[in-house]
């Protein structure tokens, strides 16, 4: 249950991101900015926070076994991840961008077999290729049916050009953050904490932020006040909090494909803390009845899968 709470605290947080990045598109701010200033932000935000529980020197040891792995997957999990959301936040409202972003439900679960797990046998552990999990993948089909019902509506307001600018990015970014975040796993095994493994990749993801906020000066200037501040404050509440918490819960499942699964399905309940920042902070209005019965699908489904998840199962051999 402790994993499944910290999957939902961290939705909440989260939240933060789509409504904040919202809010600066609606400004007129550059995405670039908006994706590179979160990452510029955390590194002292994470070194404080590591400095002071005497996890650098481990996590700088750490880092230079693999270097070329640590800046492949954390490029993959944070870059290829935070870039494309933000470019699709100026093709929709952040509940759409929320609530599409639900896909990596269903990322996460195709991408197993890319992995191997520790199982009992009879004659000890033994290390075997990851399945799909079948039973949680159908129930993450809930999900995408109200991710389509959401995308309907929004497709009737705008052109097909910009519906599809909305859903690829958001598409590439929902394989590339579980990916980058498992292999991290795989690479620090239990040797990390959360803290050091999200410095670490913080890190290791700078080049990647350096090049893009080079390509925002070139295009649209420096950034403006406001946009600097709103991503502070996406780089503390989505980027540490959120961040820390989500992988907190992951490392408590490590090796459980099923339970990992049911920990990245929480993240559908952003979509409702979505809509709530969206109408406090910005005071939209209240979705259409067709994207609300989307955002139920979204919450049944996630139930359901978390439901299933967590099943038992019978013993090996009987």
């Amino acid at each position: 249950m402790r994993p499944i709470v910290l999957g939902v605290l961290s939705a909440f947080f989260f939240a933060f991101t789509f409504v904040l990045n919202r809010l600066m598109e609606a400004e007129g701010g550059s995405w670039m900015w908006s994706a590179s200033l979160r990452y510029f932000f955390m590194v002292p935000l994470l070194v404080l926070i590591v400095a002071g529980r005497k996890g650098l020197r481990p996590l700088f040891d750490e880092m230079k076994k693999k270097p070329s792995a640590w800046l492949l997957w954390s490029v993959v999990g944070f870059g290829l991840f935070y870039a494309p959301l933000c470019f699709a936040a100026a093709y929709g409202p952040g509940w759409l961008i929320a609530g599409t972003w639900q896909i990596t439900i269903i990322s996460g679960s195709l991408l197993v077999p890319l992995f191997y797990i520790t199982i009992q046998t009879a004659n000890g552990p033994k290390r075997v290729r990851g399945k799909i999990p079948y039973r949680g993948l159908a129930m993450s089909l809930i999900i995408l049916a109200g991710v389509a019902l959401m995308q309907m509506e929004h497709a009737r307001q705008l052109s097909l050009q910009a519906v599809f600018l909305c859903i690829v990015p958001i598409i590439v970014a929902s394989f590339a953050y579980p990916l980058g975040n498992r292999k991290m796993m795989d690479v620090c095994s239990n040797r990390l904490d959360a803290y050091q493994r999200v410095l670490g990749m913080t890190l290791a993801s700078l080049p990647f932020w350096l090049v893009l906020s080079g390509a925002a000066i070139y295009t649209a200037g420096l950034p403006s006040k406001n946009q600097v501040v709103q991503s502070g404050l996406v780089a503390l509440f989505s980027g540490v909090f959120a961040t820390v918490l989500f992988f907190a819960a992951t490392d408590l499942v490590r090796g459980n494909m099923q339970k990992l699964g049911a920990v990245e399905a929480t993240q559908s309940i952003e979509v409702l803390f979505a809509v709530a920042g969206e109408m406090i902070l910005l005071a939209a209005p209240l979705p259409a009845p067709v994207s609300l019965a989307g955002m139920v699908l979204i919450v049944i489904g996630m139930v359901l899968h978390s439901y299933v998840s967590h099943a038992k199962k019978p013993a090996l051999g009987t």
